[in-house]
C-alpha cells in the first residue's frame, strides 16, 4: 500500500511571486488614486514593499518558530515590535532622500522628520502586513497538517483492514486443511472434490478480495462454495437452508466478511454436535442494507458448554468485529448475537448501498 501525502497545500516560489505581485498592484492603484499621483505611489511602494517582505518572513520563519513555537513568547514581544521600529526608521530615511521630503503626504500635517505619530501609524501599518500574511502562511500549514493527519490516519486504518483481512485466510484455510486431512486419513472418496471445491476458494480469496468493498453476489457465491465443501464433508448428517431475498445486484460489502459467521455456525454447530445438524442462512436486502442472519445449534460435545461462549467470542468473530468498527460507520451496522434453548444466532444489519 502506497502513503501518498498530498502536495495540495505546498506553498512553491511562484506563490510568493504571485502574491507579492497582486499585493503590490493593488496598493500601488489603491494610493495612486488616492494621492491622485500613481508615480509617487510606484516609487514609495518600490520601497516599501521589499520592507514588508523582510519583516513578513523574518517573522514567520525565524521569529515564530525560535520564539513562539519554543515558547518564549516575552522574546518575540521585545523583538518584533523592534524589528518594525528599525524598518521604519529605514523606510523613512529612504523614502527622504530618494522620493520627496514629504515623506507623509497621507498624515494630518507635512513632516520632514520622525514623529512619534508616524512611527506609531507606520508601525501599525507594518504589523498589519505582517499579521496578514502570518495568517495565511498558519491557515495553510493548519491545512497542510491536517491533511497529513487525515491520510496518516487512513494509511493506517488500511494497514490494519487488510491486516484483519489477511488473518481469516489462513484461519479458514487451517480449519478446512484439518477436514481435508481426516478424509485422507480415512481414504475417503470425497477428499479430491473437498479439494477442487477449496481451490476454488483459494483463487477467490487470494484474489478477488483486495478491495475495501466487494460485490455482494461474489460473496454469496463464495458462502456456496463454502457450503458445498461443508456438504460433501459432511453428507447427510448437515442440512443448510440458505434463502435470499430483495436485489443483491449492484451492492457492495467487506469481502469474507459474511463467510466468517457461515464458519463461526460449522465449528460450534456442525462440527461439535453428533448427529444430524441443521444451518439456517438468510440475506434478505431492503433498500440500502443486508439483513443477515445464520443459526446454528448449540455444542452438544462440550460437558461445560465451554464452546457455547467461544462462538460469540473466537478469533473469526472477534476480528469480524474489529472489521466492522474500522471498516464502517456507527450507524452503517448493528450486529447482535441471541440464543434459545438449542440455538445460537448471528443478526447483521449492514449497509451495502
Amino acid at each position: 500500500m502506497k502513503f501518498n501525502s498530498s502536495k495540495l497545500y505546498q506553498i512553491s516560489l511562484s506563490h510568493h511571486v504571485i502574491f507579492w505581485s497582486v499585493y503590490f498592484l493593488f496598493n500601488t492603484f489603491r494610493w495612486g488614486s488616492y494621492f491622485n499621483d500613481y508615480v509617487y505611489s510606484l516609487q514609495t511602494n518600490l520601497l516599501g514593499f521589499p520592507i514588508h517582505m523582510v519583516l513578513c518572513y523574518l517573522n514567520i520563519y525565524v521569529l515564530m518558530p525560535k520564539l513562539v513555537f519554543k515558547k518564549r513568547y516575552l522574546s518575540y514581544v521585545i523583538l518584533l515590535p523592534t524589528c518594525i521600529f528599525l524598518m521604519v526608521l529605514l523606510k523613512f530615511n529612504l523614502t527622504y532622500f530618494l522620493v520627496s521630503e514629504d515623506v507623509w503626504p497621507e498624515g494630518p500635517e507635512v513632516i520632514n522628520r520622525i514623529t512619534l505619530n508616524y512611527t506609531i501609524d507606520m508601525m501599525i501599518g507594518e504589523l498589519y502586513v505582517i499579521t496578514f500574511v502570518t495568517a495565511i502562511k498558519i491557515t495553510l500549514d493548519f491545512l497542510k497538517e491536517h491533511k497529513r493527519v487525515t491520510d496518516l490516519e487512513k494509511a493506517q486504518l488500511e494497514t490494519e483492514l487488510l491486516f484483519l483481512k489477511a488473518q481469516i485466510s489462513p484461519h479458514f484455510f487451517f480449519n478446512t486443511l484439518n477436514n481435508i486431512y481426516s478424509l485422507a486419513v480415512e481414504r475417503s472418496k470425497k477428499t479430491p472434490q473437498i479439494i477442487l471445491k477449496l481451490s476454488e476458494l483459494m483463487r477467490y480469496l487470494l484474489y478477488e478480495t483486495k478491495h475495501r468493498r466487494q460485490s455482494l453476489e461474489k460473496e454469496v457465491l463464495c458462502i456456496q462454495n463454502y457450503l458445498d465443501l461443508e456438504r460433501i464433508r459432511h453428507g447427510e448428517l448437515l442440512e443448510v437452508n440458505m434463502s435470499i431475498s430483495g436485489d443483491i445486484r449492484g451492492k457492495k460489502i467487506a469481502p469474507i466478511l459474511l463467510l466468517s459467521f457461515v464458519e463461526n455456525a460449522f465449528k460450534h454447530g456442525a462440527n461439535a454436535n453428533i448427529g444430524k445438524v441443521k444451518i439456517d442462512i438468510n440475506f434478505m436486502v431492503q433498500e440500502d442494507f443486508l439483513y443477515f442472519t445464520i443459526s446454528n445449534p448449540k455444542p452438544t460435545l462440550s460437558k461445560n458448554n465451554q464452546s457455547q461462549k467461544i462462538s460469540s467470542s473466537g478469533i473469526g468473530i472477534e476480528n469480524v468485529k474489529k472489521r466492522l468498527a474500522l471498516g464502517y460507520k456507527k450507524n452503517d451496522y448493528k450486529l447482535t448475537f441471541n440464543t434459545d434453548d438449542d440455538q445460537f444466532i448471528v443478526d447483521l444489519k449492514i449497509k451495502v448501498a
